[in-house]
C-alpha cells in the first residue's frame, strides 16, 4: 500500500486522554463530573454496538454515563417526556439520542427537543446557527474528528479543494461547514456532492481532499481519485461478517497519498469529539 495510513483509533486515543486529563482537573475545581446520558429506544443491534462503545469511552475518560433503554414500542409523546426531564436535570451535561429511531417518532421532534445547551450531538438549529456562522458552542462529532485527523496528519487544507461526498445533516453539510470557515485546518475551497450531481465522478477527480459519507460500499473507487489525494472514510457499511466503508480501499489506497481505513479511522474520533463536547457542556453549565 503506498498512502500514509490515517490511523484514528490511535489519535483518538490520545485525544481521550487530554480530556481524561482535562476532566480531571475541571472535577478538581469543581466537584462536578460531566456526565452523558444515551438514548436508545428499540432493540436495534449496531445501535446498541455504538452505545456501548460510547460508555466505554466515557469511562476512560473519566465521564459519568448513563443509558436509558426504552422499548421499541415507545411513543413519540413517551420519548418526549423522557428528553425533559434530562433537560431539567441539572445534573446531566450531554444528551444523546441515538439514532436511527423506530419509524412511527420522528427523529427531527426528538432532537429539537434537546434543550441547546446540552446537545451534544451538534443537531439542535441554534447550535447549527450557530456553527454557520463561525463561533461553534459543540462541534458537530464526525466532520470535527475528520478536521482533527487533517491536523494531526499535517494535511494543508488552506486553499485546497475538498470534496464532500454527501448532504447529510449530520456529517455533509456540518463538514463543509468546518472546511470553508477562516483559521486552521480550514479555508479550504468545497465542493458538495450528492445523488443529484452531474458528473460526480469528474468532480471527484478534482479533490486534494475527498470526505465520502454517501453510505454506499466502496462507492469511491481508485479512478475517482486524483494521484495525492487525502481520501477520509466515513463510511460503515456491512457486507456479510465484515464492515466497509465508502471507499474500495486498497485499489484507492495505492492513488492516494494519505487514507482512512475502516474500522479504526474516522469512527473512534467521532466517539471523542462527543467526549469533548459533554465536557464543554458541564464546564458551560458550572460557568
Amino acid at each position: 500500500m503506498s498512502a500514509i495510513l490515517i490511523d484514528g483509533k490511535s489519535v483518538a486515543a490520545r485525544m481521550t486522554a487530554e480530556i481524561a486529563s482535562d476532566a480531571a482537573a475541571f472535577q478538581h475545581a469543581t466537584g462536578v463530573v460531566p456526565h452523558l446520558v444515551a438514548v436508545l429506544v428499540g432493540d436495534d443491534p449496531a445501535s446498541a454496538v455504538y452505545v456501548r462503545n460510547k460508555q466505554k469511552a466515557c469511562e476512560r475518560a473519566g465521564l459519568k454515563s448513563t443509558l436509558h433503554r426504552l422499548p421499541a414500542e415507545t411513543t413519540e409523546v413517551e420519548l418526549l417526556m423522557v428528553v425533559e426531564q434530562l433537560n431539567a436535570d441539572s445534573g446531566v451535561h450531554g444528551i444523546l439520542v441515538q439514532l436511527p429511531l423506530p419509524k412511527h417518532i420522528r427523529e427531527q421532534v426528538i432532537l429539537d427537543a434537546v434543550v441547546a445547551s446540552k446537545d451534544v450531538d451538534c443537531f439542535h438549529p441554534q447550535n447549527v446557527g450557530l456553527l454557520v456562522q463561525g463561533r461553534p458552542r459543540f462541534l458537530p462529532c464526525t466532520p470535527a474528528g475528520c478536521q482533527r485527523l487533517l491536523a494531526e496528519y499535517k494535511i494543508e487544507t488552506a486553499g485546497a479543494h475538498a470534496v464532500v461526498l454527501g448532504r447529510s445533516e449530520i456529517v455533509g453539510k456540518p463538514m463543509a461547514m468546518l472546511l470553508i470557515q477562516r483559521g486552521a485546518v480550514a479555508d479550504a475551497t468545497v465542493t458538495i456532492c450528492h445523488s443529484r450531481t452531474r458528473e460526480l465522478a469528474a468532480i471527484v477527480r478534482q479533490a486534494d481532499i475527498v470526505i465520502a459519507a454517501i453510505g454506499k460500499p466502496r462507492f469511491v473507487t481508485a479512478d475517482m481519485v486524483k494521484p495525492g489525494a487525502v481520501v477520509l472514510d466515513v463510511g460503515i457499511n456491512r457486507e456479510g461478517d465484515k464492515l466497509v466503508g465508502d471507499v474500495d480501499f486498497e485499489p484507492v489506497s495505492q492513488v492516494a497519498r494519505a487514507i482512512t481505513p475502516v474500522p479504526g479511522g474516522v469512527g473512534p474520533m467521532t466517539i471523542a469529539t462527543l467526549l469533548r463536547n459533554t465536557l464543554t457542556a458541564a464546564q458551560l453549565s458550572a460557568g
